[in-house]
């Protein structure tokens, strides 16, 4: 994640009708291979952040990085670039830029050196404090070098008067607000913290003797370790020779663990807080699919994070599944839109009707969110265009009506379709048959937690509902908009 200085808001760098997650991390510790390893489970991460990529690497006595734009298949390819990062300790990082270009400078880990040692880290989140202590740090004489709130937790530590550099990054984290999972080389330990709140992931996992730390369970999988556990809210291990160390420096907070992983960010094949993501979006499908059924022959996924609630909203309806969109999977974000007509045709693009499977079919499409509506609008006139009878809307979310300020890439709100029209008017907008979306109760049916009330949520669902678990300090200030 990055919040941007100074002072603006976390919004969409683009027009893009999809959201985005702010970043991934990933570090081991007790590897010859760390380095190759890290490299490995970026790429697992891939999907958290796509415009930049960084190793940090520890061996015992001095730092390595390289950090570079781009995926990280480019970046770390190269046998050249892993024999550099030579180290038993490493930490990694995918980013995604939240506004303004993306420059070098801003791409993480971060390596400081303090007065009597280094430290590297990396951050998946966003403090909501940020501005206003970056502000205070600057009245003291400190000098950034990057727009990333990142930075602003390396000055604290740099300040902290404690002795010991783990209790530094513990002071440091204790003035900030926000959600957090990060993961640091502090000498010749590695550290992954969570916020008190837990709202983005964070797991532990083992390789041998190594201990693992990464955003998502997949980033596991793909160097074959062995899942141990979430790390919770407001926790920091510490792993130094071979010996995990707990600790929770932090006041306790409900746990708010945002619900949108469920939903769209989180790869399908992890594990989040002990649930499958795939059999979570499954079960939203049948969810949706008691609340809203429809008089239709066929079911459809937007793909490719729509896929899994299709199946189960099919399933539970018994309509036949069928891929009646099909992505075309090597269209980038730097493709050249030259002109407003070729800018017109940007979904065709990414996505085009199977039309076999289509004409003269009602048809029931299945989305897992609505931002601006945009997209919705293209894919619904192309199944018109495709000779569906009718077309059908249904949404694996509870409408998205509020900014997130937690590490999310988020339109103003006042760009976010559900905030400005009621149901029956984005129906009208998308030009859909019906249009209909879970209801935060079946939401949370489907996670499996049917406890939450208005005063007790469970799970971070401001997106929906507006309420913030986690003061908005820079926002309150009217130092950032929304």
């Amino acid at each position: 994640m990055s919040a941007h200085f100074p002072r603006l808001p976390m919004i969409s760098s683009d027009d893009s009708d999809v959201f985005h997650e702010e970043c991934g991390v990933f570090g081991i510790s007790g590897s010859d291979d760390a380095a190759a390893h890290t490299a490995l489970g970026l790429h697992a991460l891939q999907h958290r952040g796509q415009e930049a990529s960084g190793i940090a690497v520890f061996d015992g006595k001095d730092f390595h990085v390289h950090r570079a734009l781009g995926h990280v298949g480019d970046n770390f390819s190269s046998p050249e670039v892993i024999d550099k990062l030579r180290g038993h300790i490493a930490i990694g990082h995918n980013r995604y830029a939240t506004s303004g270009a993306t420059t070098l400078r801003n791409v993480q880990p971060f390596i400081a050196e303090l007065a009597d040692n280094t430290i590297a880290l990396a951050h998946n989140g966003n403090l909501t404090n940020a501005i206003t202590l970056k502000d205070a740090l600057v009245r003291r004489g400190a000098i950034f070098q990057s727009s990333s709130d990142t930075e602003v937790i390396m000055h604290l530590v740099a300040h902290s008067p404690h002795k010991d550099l783990v209790q530094k990054l513990a002071d440091a984290l204790n003035q900030v607000e926000g959600a957090y999972s990060l993961v640091a080389i502090c000498n010749d330990t590695l550290i992954g913290v969570r916020d008190p709140s837990g709202v983005r992931p964070l797991v532990l996992g083992r390789l041998d003797e190594a201990y693992i730390l990464a955003s998502e369970s997949c980033a596991l999988d793909i160097i074959g370790a062995e899942f141990i556990r979430d790390v919770e809210p407001g926790e920091m291990v510490a792993i130094r020779n071979g010996t995990l160390h707990s600790d929770r420096p932090f006041a306790p907070r409900p746990r708010r663990f945002c619900v949108f992983e469920y939903i769209y960010f989180a790869r399908p094949d992890s594990f989040v807080e002990g649930r499958s993501v795939y059999q979570v979006r499954k079960a939203i499908g049948a969810e949706l699919s008691q609340e809203s059924p429809a008089d239709a022959d066929i079911v459809i996924p937007i793909p490719d994070s729509g896929t899994p609630a299709a199946i189960g909203y099919a399933e539970k309806a018994g309509l036949p599944f069928e891929l009646g969109i099909i992505r075309n999977h090597y269209v980038g974000r730097t493709f050249i839109e030259p002109t407003e007509q070729i800018r017109h045709l940007g979904v065709r693009l990414k996505h085009n009707a199977n039309r076999a499977y289509i004409a003269g079919k009602r048809v029931i499409l299945v989305d897992d969110s609505i931002v601006r509506g945009t997209t919705s609008m293209k894919i619904v006139q192309m199944m018109r265009d495709a000779g569906a009878r009718e077309v059908h809307m249904r949404i694996a979310s509870p409408p998205t009506t509020h900014s997130c300020f937690y590490g999310v890439d988020t339109p103003e709100r006042s760009k976010l379709m559900a905030a400005q029209h009621d149901v029956d008017e984005m129906c009208r907008l998308i030009g859909a048959d019906s249009l209909a979306f879970i209801s935060i109760e079946g939401l949370y049916r489907a996670v499996g937690d049917a406890r939450r009330t208005p005063e007790n949520p469970q799970y971070c669902d401001a997106c929906f509902t507006g309420n913030y678990p986690i003061p908005l300090t820079d926002h309150d200030e009217g130092l950032i908009s929304a």
